[in-house]
């Protein structure tokens, strides 16, 4: 009989995929807002990472709302990697919305309207509310189950205590099915929240943490509950205007956040909305947490959104917005006229420009022994320096790019270690901009529709040199 060969299964939950900017932890700041020169994955770019650090602690202040950054530079000095620095250091409570320009000219709605949601997804609301819970440590679950199936429903009891009481609770069919999924036991302590009827499992009690020989890691063991069972708690919220907006305007409610079909919300929806929260602030229900919009590719954006970005930022609640852009002197989308960046005058004057600097050649070797980190690639000192050699000549990318590639080429010839060979090897096989517009250059005539002008060819000489 031939031997049946079992594919190999892969835990897809497991795997963390690596991204361009997965190194990223944040800004690599130390307490007093001076940048370390290699932090949390972030490389040179010294006074930018100093200037974000500043914007950082004003938004955690609450001090600043309603303004603009401009992230400016050259394809390939850290932006995005700035922005996503930020978005690390702010943390889980602050909203962080990232959109690149070019997303708003492709969605089924006006322009403004991509903008407008985009902004409620960066402004965060903290709901405070009281919830009643009966907390306490299981004693015993009695569950009656009738002699014929279906014949009538199941019954029980659940005896819950703390330190000071005990008390027998009557179980009905629903909470029965919950404390089955949460596969609840004596010893447990448990919260069941009185409006909702949820129960949530907060571990195992001490006193019964000899019960078993053996347990597995995640068996967390807590204090038996004192004082009475049932407790008066603060539950804290955070959602964000985008979110409350597609509930209360589309027929399917929250199944819109899960599917994306949001469409249009009309103006009275916001503005009921608008008019809510402001009630739930001054009556301390909730408060405002004004968040971080990220724009990438700014200069994709036409006169009209920028005229409309220009009003926003006016709005009480408007979050910060941080730009990026890599071009210089360039034609604002929509009109005839050339401006810097490619961003009308009397926007530019609102925003605070941080720039960014090429980064030096022992920069971006550090980059590279990070990226080799992250990838899981073993590369010798040889190799390293060859690569930091090509990113400094064509690109910081294309050197990145390399990384897993020449790993591969190293794999297919049964190495551990990427040796200098590899690197050879792929750097052949993959060209650089320059490379391949030389190579187009010399080789235009036999593609099709190759009109070139002397203009063209001008251009594509500058792009070589």
């Amino acid at each position: 009989m031939a031997e049946l060969k079992l594919s190999e299964s892969r835990d897809l939950t497991r795997i963390e995929r690596v991204g361009a900017h997965s190194h990223i932890r944040g800004l690599g700041l130390d307490s007093s807002l001076e940048p370390r020169a290699v932090s949390d994955g972030m490389v040179g770019q010294t006074a930018a990472r100093k200037a974000a650090g500043v914007i950082l602690q004003m938004i955690k202040d609450g001090k600043i709302a309603g303004r603009a950054v401009l992230l400016a530079g050259q394809p390939g000095t850290g932006k995005t990697a700035i922005a996503m620095g930020m978005a690390k250091s702010l943390g889980l409570e602050t909203p962080f919305a990232m959109i690149a320009a070019s997303e708003i000219f492709s969605l089924e709605m006006s322009k403004t309207e991509a903008l407008t949601q985009a902004f409620r997804k960066a402004i965060g609301v903290r709901i405070k509310e009281e919830a009643e819970v009966i907390e306490g440590e299981v004693v015993e679950v009695q569950i009656d189950r009738p002699a014929v199936s279906g014949a009538a429903a199941k019954t029980g009891k659940l005896t819950l205590k703390t330190t000071e009481m005990e008390t027998v609770y009557d179980l009905g069919a629903k909470m029965i099915e919950a404390l089955g999924k949460e596969k609840v036991s004596s010893g447990d302590v448990i919260a069941i929240d009185k409006a909702s009827g949820k129960i949530t499992k907060l571990g195992r009690s001490f006193s019964r943490s000899r019960d078993f020989d053996a347990m597995g890691p995640q068996v967390k063991f807590v204090q038996c509950p004192d004082g009475e069972l049932q407790k008066r708690k603060e539950v804290v919220h955070c959602v964000t205007l985008h979110e409350i907006d597609v509930i209360n305007s589309r027929t399917q409610g929250f199944l819109a956040l899960f599917t994306g079909d949001t469409g249009e919300i009309r103006a009275e929806v916001r503005e009921q909305i608008d008019t809510k929260v402001a009630e739930w602030r001054e009556e301390g229900k909730a408060e405002i947490v004004p968040g971080v919009l990220f724009i990438d590719e700014v200069h994709m954006l036409d006169i009209e959104c920028f005229s409309f970005l220009n009003r926003a930022l006016e709005n009480d609640m408007a979050p910060i917005l941080v730009v990026a852009t890599n071009r210089g002197i360039t034609t604002i989308r929509g009109t005839n006229y050339k401006s810097p960046h490619g961003i009308p005058i009397d926007l530019l004057d609102r925003l605070l420009i941080i720039s960014t600097q090429p980064y030096t050649e022992d920069e971006i070797r550090m980059i590279l022994d990070i990226r080799c980190q992250e990838e899981d690639v073993d590369m010798s000192e040889g190799a390293k320096c060859l690569l930091t050699k090509i990113g400094v000549e064509t690109s910081l990318r294309y050197a990145i790019h390399l990384i897993t590639a020449a790993a591969l080429a190293c794999q297919k010839q049964k190495g551990k270690t990427v040796e200098l060979d590899d690197i050879n090897r792929v750097y052949n096989l993959f060209l650089d901009v320059k490379r391949s517009t030389q190579y187009l250059m010399e080789y235009q005539s036999q593609y099709m529709f190759n009109e070139t002008g002397e203009a063209d060819e001008d251009e594509a000489n500058a792009m070589v040199s």
